[in-house]
């Protein structure tokens, strides 16, 4: 009778083992490939508050280890992540480490030559989101110029993408470049932040066509299908899972006069405007420290959707937009100029107001995101 409950155990041991697929290794936990690439380096870290080990972020982790670390460049939202959205960062020294902090979301958004030079090796850890008009992409092209400008080597310490599951989008136009849409990309890239790096400098993106010493620190037990929970939110107003997934939709949003939520518990997962009275779902927002200190609407009662139960789909679903356009009174006034930017394209505005449906405006997506598509497989390292 116990032979019987042994085997039952060993039986029911392998099928739970079985069922369980590894946990993800993401490239900050490999401290064995890293580590010794930066002994006796003087290192500059291109981090923010996503930049963890379980729970201790990667500076502390190798200050404590004693590796040399010159100097810490934060991106939007600041080093720790404690700047609201928008937020001019200045330059400080990390109480935690004594290590001098460099803002690239402040006098400059590209590490300068005097900046670099007292560093021999860059290393960069941070949680992407895979949209395009998401800053820290942004920020690793810089930081790639200047690397390759001043002779450094970059080292990237891959993550998931959460949403890397599809790529979707109007391809980013030549005309449109700036700090929410710097390379000619759609809006969901579908790479994670090592893929895209390489893309970067494959196609010769950077000034000059130059190319950076890059090299990848890969995730381990991670496919591109596979639903990733972050483990911290990426940035202030993205809180969990749902805002994530909802964001390459729903930031576009930011180019109108419709409020996404930010100066509420919920924003990227509500949409409403004081002029959208026939609705019925209703917030106020507000200022809130840390998070949006003046958020579009501030202060207004506006009315509009609560998506917070919607399973979210995985392409830029432009049904929520073409809907709150048709809702919308005073149509002359739903886009702002910041619009064009976000959405990479000047053609998206005009087909939404010639009254195009989704599926005519995702029709003429389609050549440049095969064309991309293309492009784009060689730079994958994950299925």
């Amino acid at each position: 009778m116990i032979r019987i409950y042994v085997l039952l155990f060993f039986l029911f041991s392998s099928i739970v083992s079985e069922a369980q697929k590894p946990r993800v290794i993401v490239g900050a936990e490999q401290l064995e490939k890293l580590l010794p690439l930066v002994k006796n380096k003087r290192v500059g870290l291109v981090v923010n508050n996503t930049s963890l080990i379980f729970k201790t972020h990667l500076a502390d982790t190798l200050f404590h280890l004693g590796i040399q670390i010159k100097k810490i460049f934060g991106p939007e939202h600041g080093f720790r992540g404690d700047a609201a959205d928008g937020e001019h960062v200045n330059d400080a020294v990390d109480t935690k480490t004594g290590v001098p902090v460099v803002s690239l979301y402040g006098k400059n958004s590209k590490p300068t030559p005097e900046q670099l030079k007292d560093v021999d090796i860059i290393v960069f850890d941070i949680q992407d989101v895979g949209a395009r008009f998401y800053t820290y992409i942004s920020t690793l092209h810089n930081v790639m110029e200047a690397c390759a400008e001043n002779d450094k080597k970059i080292i990237v310490l891959d993550r998931p993408n959460p949403n890397g599951s599809y790529v979707d989008g109007p391809i980013r136009e030549v005309e449109l470049k700036s700090f929410v849409g710097m390379d000619p990309i759609p809006i969901t890239h579908g790479m994670t932040i090592g893929e895209f790096a390489q893309m970067i400098n494959g196609e010769g993106w950077l000034e000059g066509k130059k190319k950076c010493e890059l090299e990848i620190i890969k995730i381990k037990n991670w496919n591109r299908t596979d639903d990733y929970s972050l483990p911290v939110r990426p940035s202030p107003n993205l809180p969990n899972d749902r805002a994530i997934r909802l964001y390459p939709s729903l930031c576009l949003f930011e180019g109108t006069v419709i409020s996404v939520g930010r100066g509420t518990p919920t924003p990227f997962q509500i949409l409403g405007n004081p002029e959208l009275k026939d609705m019925t779902f209703s917030f106020t927002p507000v200022a809130i420290k840390g998070y949006s200190t003046d958020p579009p609407q501030k202060d207004k009662l506006c009315f509009g959707l609560d998506l917070q139960k919607v399973i979210p789909a995985r392409k830029v679903d432009l049904s929520y937009l073409l809907m709150l356009y048709q809702k919308y009174p005073d149509k002359e006034k739903f886009f702002l100029p910041y619009f064009d930017k976000l959405a990479g394209t000047t053609q998206l505005k005009k087909q939404i107001k010639e009254g195009l449906t989704e599926e005519q405006i995702r029709k003429s997506w389609r050549p440049g995101l095969d064309q991309f598509k293309a492009k784009r497989k060689k730079y994958l390292l994950y299925s």
